[in-house]
């Protein structure tokens, strides 16, 4: 059976704990690989390394950090396919959902590439009489990454590459559920000539966490996950002196007025609600149809969701594949048969669906939720599943309402063709990221990526200028010089009269 260790200083590393994680193929519940768990002395060795390698990467120039990163750029579009199988034999996602997570992961790249225009600093000449004053900005040191299971190469993408373009060097701590893509990233790093310990990948469970929170060696902490964990990573390493940005769960929703193209919006609720199997946390989760739409819009919704493909990730006919854990599925499905006792209509009930030849996978179908109150579990709780709940309101108003008493804020839509309406939703929305006609507003890479309430904890947001922020602290200098008028030192050129 195929090991993923750890990836310490430039190479390989073989786990000592003793301790392996099982990591399955969820189309087929089979376990394919063991993943190494490490040692709080393991991840010792990975912040020492990172720290050894700090004290010449995070004095290099700007021109070295670019051309390794765009040879990485490179390697990884090169490899794109690579990585995209990786993630569906472990994550189960299909083919081209894997292949949108590089891409999207990609985009951070790029922007790590530009870094130069990023780190430009700002000067002032002549504050006062002969007095300048700069303000330029600087790496921290070693920078740490805990990344979530729903997008193992995106996520992590995310985080190291910008870390790494401002100078810091990174460890990663991605999911023990599929390790292999974030391994694969490094070795492409190594590749492209990121010097030995600069990103460094420890895999494991929360005791590879909790040293990382704790370590004294440990500037900064990046996080994104469930927003129990969230919290307790930003709890935790604060109290321990550390910069986090800690993004969590999230429940979107998306407002249907009475003017929206409502084939428009059912393709996009489709979309955005089992896309992934509604494993991401910008999935549209809630569906709030204003007025008297909410009749048709769930016949739509359903008409298409009935015609979705659901089968192995390597299958081209595929368009969703299975969850992750079979734990997980049946956590997604207990929602769905508790969900009429507690006032739901439910209008498609997938728990019982499975794929022929494939019987031990993590399957479920589409489930679809009518006229669910806002006291149900299904509604309230981050379900992270292909559950979409339909709520009804009878005015923008109430719908707005809705929307802003949730206690996440990461994502919010709304469907309409009125100008102002949009833009009134968009200013009064409790939400950090709002699309507008739009389903799931995830932004590029130069835009930064959070939530607020619940969905963020820490004051930075990911990538984008927020992460270039993050990663580096500012440092103002004020200079003041004798101007050679004044007599100054007297160098020996010959003077000329």
């Amino acid at each position: 059976m195929k090991t993923v260790n750890h990836w310490i200083d430039g190479k390989s590393v073989e786990g000592t704990s003793g301790t392996y994680g099982p990591v399955t193929d969820p189309a087929t519940g089979v376990v394919t690989t063991r993943v190494a768990f490490a040692t709080a002395e393991e991840v010792d060795a990975a912040v020492a390394a990172a720290k050894a390698a700090y004290g010449t990467w995070g004095g290099s120039s700007l021109a070295q950090r670019t051309a390794v990163l765009f040879r990485y750029r490179a390697l990884l579009d090169a490899h794109r396919e690579e990585l995209a199988r990786l993630i569906t034999a472990e994550h189960g996602k299909v083919h081209s959902d894997a292949l949108g997570e590089v891409a999207r992961g990609l985009e951070v790249v790029e922007l790590a590439c530009g870094i130069t225009q990023q780190l430009k600093g700002e000067l002032s000449t002549q504050v006062s009489s002969r007095v300048d004053v700069a303000a330029i900005r600087q790496p921290l040191g070693v920078v740490a990454g805990i990344t979530p299971f729903n997008f193992p190469a995106m996520v992590p993408m995310w985080m190291f590459p910008l870390a790494i373009a401002c100078g810091n060097t990174f460890v990663l701590k991605p999911s023990e559920k599929d390790p292999s893509s974030a391994i694969r990233l490094a070795e492409l790093a190594a590749e492209a000539g990121l010097p030995d310990g600069v990103l460094n990948v420890v895999n494991g469970d929360r005791v590879a966490v909790d040293r990382l929170l704790e370590h004294p060696d440990v500037a900064a902490v990046s996080f994104v996950g469930s927003t129990p964990i969230a919290r307790y990573i930003h709890t935790t390493a604060s109290a321990n002196g550390k910069r986090v940005q800690a993004l969590g769960g999230a429940k979107n929703h998306m407002l249907v007025l009475p003017d929206a193209d409502l084939d428009a919006a059912a393709d996009a609720a489709v979309s955005a609600a089992y896309g992934s199997a509604g494993e991401r946390c910008m999935a549209i989760s809630a569906v709030v149809a204003v007025g008297g739409t909410g009749d048709e819009l769930v016949a739509k919704i359903r008409e298409r969701a009935e015609k979705i493909k659901i089968g192995p990730g390597d299958d081209p006919a595929s368009e969703m594949g299975p969850l992750i854990t079979k734990d997980h599925r049946d956590k997604v499905a207990a929602y769905v048969a508790g969900a009429a006792a507690q006032g739901a209509e439910v209008v498609l009930d997938g728990t019982g669906f499975t794929v022929e030849g494939y019987e031990d996978g993590h399957w479920i179908g589409l489930s679809l939720l009518d006229k669910v109150p806002t006291d149900a579990d299904a509604y309230r709780d981050e379900i992270f599943g292909p559950v979409l709940c339909v709520l009804r309101a009878e005015t923008y108003e109430e719908g707005l309402a809705i929307v802003n008493a949730s206690p996440w804020g990461n994502g919010t839509a709304i469907f309409t063709r009125d100008g102002g309406m949009a833009r009134r939703f968009q200013l009064e929305v409790e939400a950090g990221m709002v699309g507008v006609n739009v389903p799931i507003p995830v932004p590029v890479g130069y835009h930064s990526f959070g939530g607020w309430k619940h969905s963020l904890f820490g004051d930075h947001h990911i990538y984008g200028n927020d992460g270039v922020r993050f990663y580096t602290r500012g440092k103002v200098v004020t200079t003041r010089w004798p101007d050679p008028a004044d007599g100054g030192v007297d160098l020996g050129f010959p003077h000329h009269g």
